[in-house]
């Protein structure tokens, strides 16, 4: 596999187009589902027009979840911003079982139908190697990864010597997205941007947590993508999770379970996720939630805020 380089931390550049983003890992139990309707809530009370695939055909977690918070909302008399959600077929496991032809024609129809209208798509993957999974990385303008802390979820990125521990190669889903990058450059001389966000896990052994760390960091520089900080597995998520509801969207009318100061840290939390994402400038201070709970002062984009675009990627020498 060749080595791409990637220009961080630049300014996002403004476009008209929708921007989107995969939330891709081809292991299951990393939190993708999770990552996603935080970061689709996050972007909901800022105002933005998202749009949401989810394609996982056999679980729809995300779909699930943006039902279950429009039956809660209209149940309990509240607004809660809902986004796009926009299935596949009318049953999505009986498409689960048709041709991978025809899942790529009832995915490029949803897909194309969002597109023209959002601001944002987010695409949900499922936890395999699948042709959805592919055609959705071939669309990215950004990829996130999120990966438990510990060599198991990061066999799916890199493989290892098994007695010093270095760094042999990258592994299956790193090549994944290398050839969708290296697609999207030669087809629409675009990049596509890749960050990594590391759940921090409460068993994670400190000299295990540091021996990861260290082979993440070349990884990343051999790749080209970055490292930020992912979520914890926390209570409040679960118990958040039946009613299609978030931290985000914890205020004073929304409230189903009592508020205490791990919801507090939570959203902080939610935000360095946005940070790390190259989402967190696009958002007002307290879209997410403010601190004692309360509702955002304001919903929307900022006005002087610019839409994420990825930097150019060029190969490197």
């Amino acid at each position: 596999m060749s080595q791409i380089s990637l220009t961080r931390g630049a300014a996002p550049r403004p476009t008209d187009r929708a921007q989107i983003i995969v939330i891709g890992n081809e292991k299951g139990g990393a939190g993708k589902s999770t990552l996603a309707i935080h970061i689709a809530t996050a972007l909901l009370h800022a105002g933005a027009r998202l749009a949401v695939i989810d394609l996982d055909l056999r679980q729809q977690s995300v779909g699930h979840f943006f039902a279950s918070r429009r039956t809660w909302s209209q149940a309990n008399g509240v607004e809660v911003p809902m986004p796009w959600a926009m299935p596949l077929a009318d049953d999505a496991a009986q498409l689960a079982k048709a041709s991978a032809e025809d899942q790529a024609v009832a995915f490029e129809t949803a897909f194309a139908t969002v597109a023209a209208e959002a601001q944002f798509v987010l695409i949900d993957t499922p936890g395999s190697d699948t042709g959805l999974s592919r055609l959705a990385h071939g669309k990215a303008d950004l990829i996130i990864t999120p990966m438990n802390d510990s060599f198991v979820d990061f066999d799916m990125l890199g493989q290892v010597d098994p007695v010093t521990l270095e760094l042999v190669r990258p592994s299956t889903y790193s090549e994944v997205v290398w050839e969708a990058r290296k697609q999207k450059m030669l087809s629409e001389r675009r990049s596509v941007d890749w960050v990594v966000l590391r759940n921090r896990l409460a068993t994670s052994e400190a000299r295990n947590r540091k021996r990861l760390e260290e082979r993440i960091d070349v990884l990343a520089k051999r790749v080209g993508f970055r490292v930020g900080p992912g979520m914890r597995d926390r209570v409040i998520f679960r118990e958040l999770f039946p009613f299609g509801l978030t931290v985000a969207d914890l205020s004073s009318t929304v409230r189903p379970v009592p508020v205490s100061l791990t919801h507090v840290a939570a959203r902080q939390e939610l935000r360095a996720v946005m940070q790390s994402a190259g989402l967190g400038d696009l958002i007002e201070p307290r879209s997410i939630g403010g601190a004692e709970g309360a509702a955002p002062k304001s919903a929307g984009i900022k006005a002087s805020a610019r839409v994420y675009r990825p930097v150019a990627a060029s190969p490197q020498r």
